[in-house]
């Protein structure tokens, strides 16, 4: 990396500077996660950051020593020219942000954009995300962190190299509103399926839920455009949550516990005669990664800027992963019907998880509600 890149964040809370202070002694996790020190960690220098709320821009101030702070995201973007963006609000400002920075950046040297997940609220405003930075030829990441996960890309890379034979089926589990932490498991999904959904039959928590339009737990049955089928449960999944299976003509791959441990399965002759071919375990070759997910997120649009690669999720990933989502719901919604993809209704919508709170920071409402225990 000759050239050194300078980057900026929109939305100074959680994911933005503050998620690896939540850190545990369970948490097995490559840290850093959150954006900031995910830049730092990869030599991309942070020029500035912008967000309403005065509080998080004097913690951010005193957390990372970044003095160029500004209210208004315009502001920042017409002075700071940043060559990287990261745009870590939540799901109902993004689009408007987004449009604003590529307005604004696409004069001004402007050259990727990582934006949290999901992308968005609607169809319509991730079609408009979409189309906007690919006529300013300004790269589109999307959040979806697995896609850059060491263990999870070495899956992948088995899978391309063949070992696994032809794919048939993959199976994902973990619960979650399927538009929020939801676009993780279908992005991950559909990275390892190699494919395209086709069409779903969803069956969502309740017809109560699905009548609405707020984030929602369900399961999905998936049909891809290279003949791969795939399951993902996204209501409560017990001891398999967070669990994804890969299975081929020829072998399976099962990512436990968020990817890790990866039990890894070829198909081979039996040795005893009259019996059919049998499982043998193989070892699953370790990546030995050095980086945490999102750092390889900064590193790999680095590269996607010098070389004109393609995000792990793109922008264009993301969309998808939003369709799928609500094609889900609305299957439910016409009595478990198939529904093909992609949707013609752009209009439609969900609200992720995260809007529902109101324009206060999480970190606010936590501090209410600890003192609040406490009192």
């Amino acid at each position: 990396m000759a050239k050194q890149y300078r980057a900026a964040v929109i939305g100074l809370g959680r994911m933005g500077s503050t998620f690896d202070d939540e850190k545990s002694a369970w948490d097995r996790a490559p840290r850093p996660h959150a954006h900031t020190p995910c830049y730092r960690a990869a030599g991309v220098e942070v020029v500035a950051g912008a967000d309403p709320h005065e509080g998080q821009r004097e913690a951010y101030r005193r957390k990372w020593g970044i003095e160029s702070l500004y209210a208004d995201y315009r502001e920042m973007l017409e002075r700071e020219q940043p060559d990287i963006l990261s745009i870590c609000t939540t799901a109902k400002p993004r689009a408007r942000i987004l449009l604003d920075a590529v307005g604004i950046g696409a004069s001004r040297g402007l050259k990727a954009i990582w934006a949290e997940k999901p992308i968005a609220i609607s169809l319509a405003e991730a079609d408009e995300m979409v189309a906007a930075c690919q006529r300013a030829g300004i790269v589109l990441a999307i959040g979806c962190s697995r896609a850059w996960s060491p263990m999870y890309n070495q899956m992948r890379e088995l899978i391309d190299e063949g070992e696994l034979g032809d794919l048939l089926q993959v199976i994902g589990f973990g619960q979650a509103g399927v538009s929020h932490n939801g676009s993780h498991l279908l992005t991950t999904v559909n990275r390892l399926a190699k494919g395209r959904v086709q069409w779903v039959f969803g069956h969502m928590e309740s017809d109560e839920a699905a009548a609405g339009d707020v984030d929602l737990e369900g399961n999905c049955y998936l049909h891809y455009d290279n003949g791969v089928q795939g399951f993902v449960r996204m209501t409560a999944c017990g001891g398999a949550n967070w669990e994804i299976e890969v299975i081929g003509t020829q072998g399976v791959l099962r990512a436990i516990a968020d990817a890790q441990q990866v039990q890894f399965y070829k198909t081979v002759a039996s040795s005893l005669p009259g019996r059919r071919a049998e499982p043998a375990q193989h070892i699953f070759p370790l990546p030995g990664a050095s980086h945490s997910s999102n750092t390889r997120t900064v590193l790999d649009l680095i590269t996607c800027i010098e070389t004109g690669k393609e995000p792990n999720c793109s922008g264009d990933d993301g969309r998808h992963a939003l369709e799928v989502a609500i094609a889900m719901r609305e299957s439910h919604r016409r009595g478990g019907t198939r529904v093909a993809l992609p949707l013609a209704d752009r209009s439609l919508y969900m609200r992720s998880s995260e809007t529902l709170h109101g324009g206060e920071p999480a970190i606010v409402r936590r501090a209410r509600a600890a003192a609040q225990a406490a009192g």
